[in-house]
């Protein structure tokens, strides 16, 4: 359940921004979580220098 929780907590800023009609702050939101979430998924993992 632990890592649900940032997705619940922006989905509810969005709902909510949504609410309060500031849909362009709502979809600024939501494309910042969908580029942070593509960036941690897909950056290359980094390496260390090889030993030996």
């Amino acid at each position: 359940m632990r890592g649900f929780l940032p997705w619940l907590a922006v989905l509810a800023v969005v709902l909510l921004l949504s609410a309060l009609r500031m849909r362009a702050l709502a979809t600024i939101v939501s494309l910042g979580w969908l580029a942070w979430c593509a960036w941690t998924w897909l950056r290359p993992t980094r390496r260390g220098p090889r030993s030996g």
